[in-house]
This record gives C-alpha cells, sequence and structure tokens, in this order.
C-alpha cells in the first residue's frame, strides 16, 4: 500500500511538471482593434440610423464589454489604437500593451501586429471591438484550436470575421482583400485553402454595425437574463 502511494504520489508530481512546461511553451498573444472613441469617428453606419452621439455611446459600451472579455483571458494583451494612444484610459497599462496601429489598409496593419506578436510568441488571436457576443471561452476555445489548425476563424452574420487566430504569420490571408464585405470570410478560407493550411472556425456570431444589430443584441441580451 505505501509502495503505491508513493508511485501514485511520483505520477502527480510528472503530471503538474507536464502541465507547467506545456504552459511556459504555450506563449499567447490577444492582438485587440480598437479605434479611439470619438464622437463622429466610430460606428458611422450605426450613426446614419441613430446619430453621431448614440453612436458613440454604443461604441463606449462595445469597448467596455470587450475589455471585460480580454481581462479574462489567459494571454499577453497587446492593445492597438487606430490614432493615438490617450493617457489614463480604461484599459490599464498593467493589463494591456498598448500600441498604435502600423500604417497601410487593415490587411497591412493587421500582419503588422500579427508579425510584431508572433516574433517571440507561438499563438496570436486579433479581435475588433464590434462583437458583443465574443467571450472569454471563446477567445480561449480559439487558442486551443490552433493547437491543431494553423489557422481559426470565427465567422460575423455580415460575412466577415470577428476573430482569426495563427501560429505563423500567412500573408495571403492579408495582401489585397477587398476589406468590409460580404465575402471577406470566403476569401479567406479560400485562400487559406490554396495556401495549404488547415483551419477550424468557431461559432457564427453577429457584429455590430446597424441599428437592427444592437437592437438584436439587446434582445438576445435581455432574453438571457429572462432565463
Amino acid at each position: 500500500m505505501k509502495i503505491l502511494e508513493k508511485v501514485d504520489l511520483r505520477t502527480d508530481v510528472l503530471n503538474h511538471l507536464q502541465v507547467n512546461m506545456q504552459m511556459m511553451q504555450d506563449k499567447r498573444a490577444l492582438l485587440l482593434f480598437v479605434r479611439n472613441p470619438e464622437k463622429g469617428k466610430v460606428k458611422t453606419r450605426l450613426a446614419q440610423d441613430l446619430g453621431e452621439d448614440k453612436a458613440l455611446e454604443i461604441y463606449l459600451e462595445l469597448l467596455e464589454i470587450t475589455r471585460k472579455a480580454a481581462i479574462a483571458a489567459q494571454a499577453d494583451r497587446l492593445l492597438f489604437y487606430t490614432n493615438f494612444i490617450p493617457k489614463n484610459d480604461a484599459w490599464s497599462e498593467d493589463l494591456f500593451q498598448k500600441r498604435l496601429q502600423a500604417d497601410g489598409d487593415l490587411g497591412a496593419r493587421m500582419e503588422a501586429a500579427f508579425e510584431e506578436a508572433l516574433y517571440s510568441r507561438n499563438k496570436a488571436v486579433i479581435i475588433g471591438s464590434d462583437c458583443p457576443e465574443l467571450t472569454a471561452e471563446i477567445i480561449e476555445e480559439a487558442f486551443v484550436l490552433l493547437e491543431t489548425n494553423d489557422a481559426v476563424l470565427g465567422p460575423a452574420n455580415d460575412g466577415g470575421y470577428y476573430l482569426l487566430g495563427l501560429k505563423k504569420v500567412i500573408p495571403e490571408v492579408f495582401r489585397d482583400m477587398i476589406w468590409s464585405t460580404e465575402s471577406v470570410l470566403s476569401e479567406t478560407l479560400a485562400r487559406l485553402d490554396a495556401a495549404g493550411k488547415n483551419y477550424a472556425l468557431l461559432p457564427e456570431l453577429s457584429d455590430v454595425d446597424h441599428a437592427v444589430d444592437w437592437e438584436r443584441y439587446l434582445i438576445k441580451k435581455a432574453t438571457y437574463y429572462i432565463n
């Protein structure tokens, strides 16, 4: 009986060491692309429906939802602003490494962010601030799926994607892409196929671009709390 106890103890120690080694080797980065929240410069399509003041109010709420999900995620957090790096905003420098987005179109900016993140890490996931349904659990699922896939994407219901995860930079998914169209996801998947890369898809979620998107989210949120 005593021999068995020693063997079990040794097994527990080895398992603990293996878990710690895996955590040390699994260097993750969560990249966040956000716009500086300025009236008239955020959620312009939403502003067409509801006005600039309401659009800014909604965007600030979207930022807060995204911030909370990011804090709950287990990864280095790299926060990329569009225009300037504000001081003393809601995004604590103790939790977020602040950067400016690179020059160029969305593809060039994302590629540069992945290049930086993957220089010293083996997994990176990028998200924006338009998807209030995105949770820390979904972000974690993306990192886990990267164990066995070259890429992970979170399809958005408008034909784009709310999340992209990579282990290595794949230039084909960033360059010469027509962004903000309903074919972004399908074109990205076609390019991954052409490059011989395997990928996994997360659950489809809704971005907030128009008033109907926000209303749909509020209804879904209210229904969740009622149930």
